[in-house]
Order: structure tokens, then C-alpha cells, then sequence
């Protein structure tokens, strides 16, 4: 499989679309693709449920990056975009990475750099939005760090073990990423 990729310093970001998944199921068994990704047992089924349910629809769509350590060659996590609308050029972002070890250095700062540029400047987006939960404390900071506004909360926004929780909304605007962007390049 030969992926589309952005790089950055330590990561390489390869591009992960409905097509490509849909190779990945395709052409690789169970074993390879949960190689390859970086799933356990359940990021295989879920992924394995997207590709034989659908992942897009006429209007929606997703696209994300599968994070790679350049010195490891392993997978890492992932970062990207989903409910992506083209037409309105919104999408919600969204990112994790596979295990403890990898928490705490920089890497999601490092990705998240690189797609967001991706995603103003390739995808065209005007708007990304971030969900996150109130108590994911390194979540919120990583996203003031790259300007995101808060603008309130979604009551009873997703279930997490047979329980409602709460969304904190943040989002930010095309102009505001490439001033922030500018800014910085001052500094």
C-alpha cells in the first residue's frame, strides 16, 4: 500500500480516506491491516464496520492521518477530520494517540500543526470544530494552543459506557488559523 503523506519533524502523516480504507479491507487480511493501522481488536472491528456500512454520504465525508513515528516506523495514532462538508467547508476534527508511552511529548502538537494546515489550505475548510470532554484537561490546552474558541457546551452530546456526557464545543475559522499562523512567524 502506498499512502499519500505530509511529514513533520519526528512523524510522517499518511493519508487515511474512505478509498483507502476500502483498499486496505480489500486487499490485506485481518492481521495486516491491524499492522499496518496500528488497531487492536477493536479499532480493527469499528474501522472494519465503516468500510462495510459506509463512511460518506453525498455531502459528508471524512479524511484523517494515520501517525507514524519516523524513527520507530510504528503507528503512533491518528488526527484528522470527519462529518466533513465540502459544500459548507466545515468538518469536525478529531485526534488520539495509541497508548500512554506516546502522551506528554509533543507529537499531537507536532501532527496537529500539519493538518490543520492541510485542511485550510488543501481541504479549503473555513471552519473546524473540537468536541471535547470538560475533564480532558491536555485536550483543552492543545486546542487554545492553537487558537480553537470556545463556544459552549453540547448537553448530553455522546454516550460513554451507557451514560449521556456532556461536549464541550470549541472551533476555529479559517482567518483566525492563518493569523495565528502569521503571528507566530513573527515571534
Amino acid at each position: 500500500m502506498v499512502f499519500t503523506y505530509l511529514e513533520t519533524a519526528r512523524l510522517r502523516l499518511n493519508k487515511i480516506t474512505p478509498a483507502v480504507l476500502h483498499e486496505l479491507f480489500d486487499t490485506y487480511s485481518k492481521e495486516e491491516v491491524m499492522e499496518l493501522m496500528g488497531f487492536d481488536e477493536a479499532a480493527y472491528l469499528h474501522h472494519l464496520d465503516m468500510h462495510q456500512k459506509g463512511m460518506e454520504t453525498h455531502r459528508l465525508s471524512l479524511l484523517y492521518f494515520l501517525l507514524v513515528e519516523k524513527e520507530s516506523g510504528l503507528p503512533v495514532g491518528n488526527c484528522g477530520f470527519h462529518t466533513w462538508n465540502a459544500t459548507h467547508r466545515r468538518a469536525e476534527l478529531f485526534y488520539s494517540l495509541l497508548a500512554e508511552e506516546h502522551k506528554c511529548k509533543g507529537l499531537m502538537t507536532e501532527a496537529l500543526e500539519a493538518v490543520l494546515a492541510y485542511g485550510f489550505e488543501e481541504m479549503q475548510l473555513h471552519r473546524v470544530a473540537a468536541l471535547v470532554w470538560r475533564e480532558n484537561i491536555p485536550s483543552l490546552k492543545l486546542l487554545r494552543r492553537f487558537g480553537f474558541t470556545f463556544e459552549g457546551t453540547l448537553r448530553e452530546d455522546y454516550v460513554v459506557e451507557g451514560k449521556s456526557e456532556d461536549s464541550e464545543c470549541y472551533s476555529l475559522l479559517s482567518w483566525e488559523w492563518r493569523n495565528n499562523v502569521l503571528s507566530s512567524k513573527q515571534k
